[in-house]
């Protein structure tokens, strides 16, 4: 029969300086932060629930067997003097004492989130700022404003999530919603799909369905209109409160405002800089082929001229910038002569021509300048400053065969390379600027070989290094067309051209003939152990507890039976590889575990099977 006697009741004002918790107490570990807030909380709303204590025989004082969070709390409170004596109910016995130690933590249970949303969603319409729910609930202010910024759901959603019926996620989704009518269909199409599994409705899914025209802050087209823009116009703004972005309602106002902005932002970089005028394309990238559809010719900066004295200067700064030795002055003294080297539109260019400008993926305008429209070009012609197309516009068909077209070509190829033999530092100029400067889809063709992606970075980077001139881009600058960008490429220099070819072509380096790579990793001297030290992160945490235990014994001379081979063998595993780390990464701990020279060399030289 279960005892169900009253426990006496005895309650008493205790000094905080005569209190300790009670080695009955479970709770051994605490996070400061919590204590904190706890601390915080009974400052403002003070100790609502006493604390519990026993005395313990041959002990002074009373020890906390119940209430070790609120004890630790009140002991940063000690110069407040409501705090420095305690109310504790004190048990009679130790049995009673180990059963009040136990049961406040058994009984504990923690708000239902759906619960927490309503209350603090109650509280701020009473006044309280998330500071103070926050204090109240002993909480971060991170997690009220997470439950307030679902406070505005519709009560059925917060219902549907108290009953498990959706998932916290699921709810999060409804966020976005302002229509009441689709949150409630919406609502009945997620329960019936439940939470879990291939069926569940994900969160992406239910956004859709309740805005299924929204076009998000983060298009291109939001990025360059803006929201202010966008609101002046009419447009309706709503939000997802948990991906920190705007939704834009109105994708007809959006469009509207987006080719408005487009037009005027085209006609003012025209102005601005003395283009006759200017055109923008709603297309998010402008091909060679959309100009050529829109009939239009283009005219290119006139070349500038440096002298020999600051050619010499330019290519002395040039190798200093790629090298990032260059200070402040210098590298603007860099880039004058590089706008001077780059050249310049002239006034007659200016005359003829315009620009045509596009909004890119990212919402950044692009410009394409010295575009010359179909009806100026007669007159561009006839000034000068545009060359006579040759082609012809309805091009008649060929009276020379595939067949026989296809031998033409090998003989132009063919000739182009013979005359390119007489200039090899050219052919190399050439390869070094296909290698270097092509980048994603933007491929140029010019030798038949490919840059295929080499993965020399592993998954884990910590304790592995890279040759900084493996680890540097140099910058791709696009002038125009593929020859301009050649021109401008070699101007670098050819000794820097051959740098950037070197370094492109090592980074390419994969070697499948073992004979081959034990040959240059001799003539290079390599030493794997230079760039890679063995960590916890990066190799022996990702090992078993037996392996880690025979190469602590084989690196240090130990045999099984050895008490540190044993005292090794007991840690656990990530204790394991902290030791390995350390062995391997920290002087001190070596000289400590008496590593003989013998040994040292064997923790430098060790590398993992299949690693040379």
């Amino acid at each position: 029969m279960t005892d169900q006697r009253t426990i006496p009741q005895i309650t008493e004002t205790v000094a905080f300086a005569d209190l300790y918790v009670s080695p009955l107490n479970p709770r051994t570990v605490v996070s400061e932060g919590e204590i904190a807030s706890l601390a915080e909380n009974i400052k403002i709303a003070g100790l609502i629930h006493n604390l519990a204590g026993f005395r313990h025989d041959g002990t002074d004082g009373v020890g906390v067997v119940a209430g070790g969070r609120r004890y630790r709390a009140l002991a940063l409170l000690q110069d407040d003097p409501r705090f420095q004596n305690v109310q504790v109910q004190i048990a009679a016995d130790e049995d009673t004492a180990k059963l009040w130690a136990t049961s406040e933590n058994a009984q504990r249970q923690d708000l239902h989130p759906a619960d927490e949303i309503r209350d603090y969603g109650a509280l701020e319409k009473t006044g309280l700022t998330a500071g103070q729910i926050a204090v109240a609930y002993g909480v971060t202010e991170k997690k009220v404003y997470r439950r307030l910024a679902m406070a505005g759901l519709h009560t059925d959603v917060l219902d549907a999530l108290k009953a498990s019926e959706i998932s916290m996620s699921q709810a999060k989704a409804f966020t976005i919603s302002n229509d009441e009518k689709l949150t409630l269909e919406v609502l009945e199409r997620v329960k019936a799909n439940g939470t879990k599994g291939w069926g569940a409705m994900s969160d992406y899914q239910i956004k859709e369905g309740l805005k299924p025209d929204h076009v998000k802050g983060s298009d291109r087209r939001a990025v360059f209109v803006g929201v202010e823009d966008y609101k002046a116009a009419g447009g309706r703004v709503g939000g997802d409160l948990f991906e920190d972005e705007t939704i834009f309602d109105d994708p007809a106002i959006l469009q509207e405002c987006f080719e408005a902005k487009l037009a005027s932002t085209a006609a003012q970089i025209a102005t601005d800089n003395g283009w006759t005028w200017g055109e923008g394309i709603t297309d998010d990238y402008v091909y060679s082929d959309t100009i050529n559809r829109m009939k239009m010719a283009r005219v290119y900066k006139v070349e500038g001229v440096l002298t020999e004295e600051e050619s010499d200067r330019y290519d002395e700064l040039g190798e200093l910038v790629n090298g990032d030795a260059c200070d402040e002055a210098g590298t603007a003294e860099f880039l004058e002569l590089q706008a001077k080297a780059d050249g310049g539109f002239t006034a007659e260019q200016h005359a003829h021509a315009g620009v045509v400008i596009y909004v890119d993926h990212s919402g950044d305008v692009e410009v394409i300048e010295g575009l010359v429209r179909q009806e100026d070009q007669e007159a561009a012609i006839a000034a000068g400053v545009l060359k006579k197309s040759a082609h012809k516009e309805t091009p008649k068909k060929s009276p020379i065969s595939a067949k026989l077209q296809e031998d033409l070509d090998r003989i132009v190829i063919g000739a182009r390379q013979n005359a390119l033999l007489d200039d090899p530092t050219l052919a190399l100029d050439l390869l070094a600027f296909q290698l270097t400067q092509s980048k994603g889809w933007q491929r140029i063709h010019a030798y038949d070989v490919s840059l295929p992606y080499l993965a020399n970075v592993p998954e884990c980077e910590t304790g592995y290094t890279r040759d900084k001139r493996l680890t540097l881009p140099e910058p791709v600058e696009s002038k125009g067309s593929k020859a301009e960008d050649f021109t401008a490429f070699r101007k670098r220099g050819h000794k820097k051209c051959m740098d950037m070819l070197v370094r492109t072509l090592i980074g390419q380096l994969s070697i499948s003939h073992a004979d081959l790579g034990e040959l240059i990793d001799e003539k290079t001297k390599k030493v794997t152990r230079e760039h890679f030290t063995p960590t916890a992160e990066n190799f022996f945490s990702r090992v078993g507890g037996p392996y880690m235990i025979a190469l602590w014994n084989e690196l240090l001379d130990l045999t099984d039976s050895h008490d540190a081979a044993k005292t090794f063998a007991g840690l656990k595993k990530g204790e394991k590889a902290a030791k390995l780390e350390k062995l391997f990464g920290d002087e001190a701990t070596r000289k400590a575990l008496g590593v003989t020279e013998t040994q040292e060399a064997r923790i430098a030289a060790w590398l993992p099977e299949g690693m040379v």
